[in-house]
């Protein structure tokens, strides 16, 4: 008798190793490294690689792209991720964590698109009564909308070279398998292997195709990271879900810009879109309060306004704590630092928390200065004017530095009712904004909390 053959695969990042790691080498996760029966030649042969297949290359300039266009879904938020529209033939990745709201959008797609399209919901999770009693409750009833609730991938396959639907929405991945591998259900290889033949089989017939792929804590389940080379656009569903606000971010995509992102809210209809996300953000913002100030961040090509809390107590502890939420806490230490050590502002004996509302995450360096005007308003307990608001990236100098997309960001502020709007100096000349609107151009930290003040 063959021995089996068996290797430790990642289920994080898909690294593989003839022997188990307790910490993968590659991303670094701990007991993600589980053991994975292979055949090669025999998977080889299922999934069609064969070498005796040939196809003829051709001259690029004989390729037409006439009947290129786009569906659009009619919901603005999700077209604008997409860079317009879903292109024909793509293979769309659509993660985030179990219960965000991913197979609610996708009903809410298919509501719009079945009007002139017809779409099959493949699902290995729900049974058709939970998928009909859903969708009567979106309103997403149509008679074209074909259901099918299997697993195997090969049965899938075949349904979609036979009934040729305009599109097609896997949910989810994880539940996908083809029998004649040795991997268990939801592993890294079944998942890998389940997406090849399902991109081949889109790809051969330019079917659009969305694919759902969860993302387990624990490592149990095959994360999409191990699939965002394979697909064309992959799309997260970030936030909260005991909040009601859902963002939809782009960090890869083919056919449009990556990092845009999409504002939804969760309701009993579904997912509503927020086509004013800075209004929302700063909703309920607290008047003549310390500790808080407006940011401005660009994500893709829309400027966002969101507040910044920060709190600075004194420490009933030696070591004074340090805790950030949507702020990276390394960046925020890097902050305090320099602005004990430059601007004279000390926080060694207190206890520093910044949060950014609403469930965003700013990553940008242009909310560097409303960050540490939060800090220092909180620390000498001075309101930040209300109708103020800063942006700017902090050097180790003290210096503030100048940012890109200045001018998008006063207009952002100043449509939304911001009066001063304080700006780094080199940033200035370029600038121009309405007469009753007042622009301050700061070298330094301290100029830019009297300005803010």
């Amino acid at each position: 008798m063959a021995k089996v053959k068996s290797a430790y695969i990642c289920s994080e990042c898909g690294y593989e190793s003839p022997k188990w790691y307790g910490k993968c080498p590659s991303c670094g996760e701990w007991n993600t490294m589980n053991e994975e029966i292979i055949n090669k030649a025999e998977s080889n042969a299922i999934l069609g690689r064969k070498q005796a297949v040939y196809t003829k290359p051709v001259s690029i300039t004989e390729i037409s792209t006439k009947d290129e266009h786009r569906y659009i879904t009619q919901i603005s938020e999700l077209d604008r991720v997409l860079g317009g529209g879903i292109v024909k033939g793509s293979l769309i990745l659509l993660g985030g964590d179990p219960g965000i709201g991913k197979s609610t959008i996708l009903l809410q797609i298919c509501r719009q698109l079945c009007k002139s399209l017809k779409i099959l919901y493949v699902s290995g999770e729900e049974s058709k009564r939970q998928l009909k009693l859903r969708a009567a409750r979106l309103d997403a009833e149509s008679e074209n909308l074909l259901v099918l609730t299997e697993t195997d991938a090969q049965v899938v396959a075949e349904v979609i070279r036979t009934d040729k639907p305009d599109m097609v929405m896997i949910d989810s991945i994880q539940t996908m398998s083809i029998s004649e591998l040795n991997s268990s259900l939801g592993s890294v290889t079944q998942v890998r292997e389940c997406t090849n033949f399902l991109m081949r089989v889109a790809k051969s017939m330019d079917i659009p195709m969305f694919i759902v792929g969860h993302v387990n804590k624990e490592g149990s389940i095959a994360g999409p990271k191990v699939l965002e080379h394979i697909v064309d656009a992959v799309l997260y569903f970030e936030g909260d879900k005991q909040m009601s606000y859902r963002i939809l971010r782009a960090v890869k995509n083919r056919f449009g810009s990556t990092n845009e992102i999409g504002v939804f809210q969760m309701s009993e209809n579904g997912l509503e879109e927020v086509q004013n996300p800075s209004l929302m953000l700063l909703s309920g913002r607290p008047k003549n309060v310390s500790g808080t100030c407006v940011a401005c961040t660009m994500e893709g090509t829309r400027p966002i306004l969101a507040e910044v809390q920060g709190l600075a107590s004194a420490s009933a502890f030696g070591n004074p704590r340090r805790m950030s939420t949507g702020f990276d806490y390394s960046r925020m230490s890097l902050i305090v630092a320099v602005l004990e050590k430059r601007a004279g502002y000390y926080f060694s004996n207190t206890d520093v928390y910044v949060n950014v509302i609403g469930g965003l995450r700013l990553d940008e360096p242009a909310t560097d200065l409303a960050v540490a005007m939060s800090l220092v308003s909180s620390l000498k307990d001075i309101p930040v004017s209300e109708n103020a608001i800063a942006f700017g990236e902090i050097g180790l100098a003290g210096e503030i530095r100048s940012v890109s997309h200045a001018q998008e960001r006063v207009n952002e502020a100043s449509r939304l009712g911001f009066t001063r709007i304080v700006i780094p100096y080199h940033n200035l000349k370029n600038v121009q904004t309405s007469a009753d609107v007042e622009l301050i151009g700061v070298r330094n930290i301290r100029e830019a909390f009297d300005a803010l003040t």
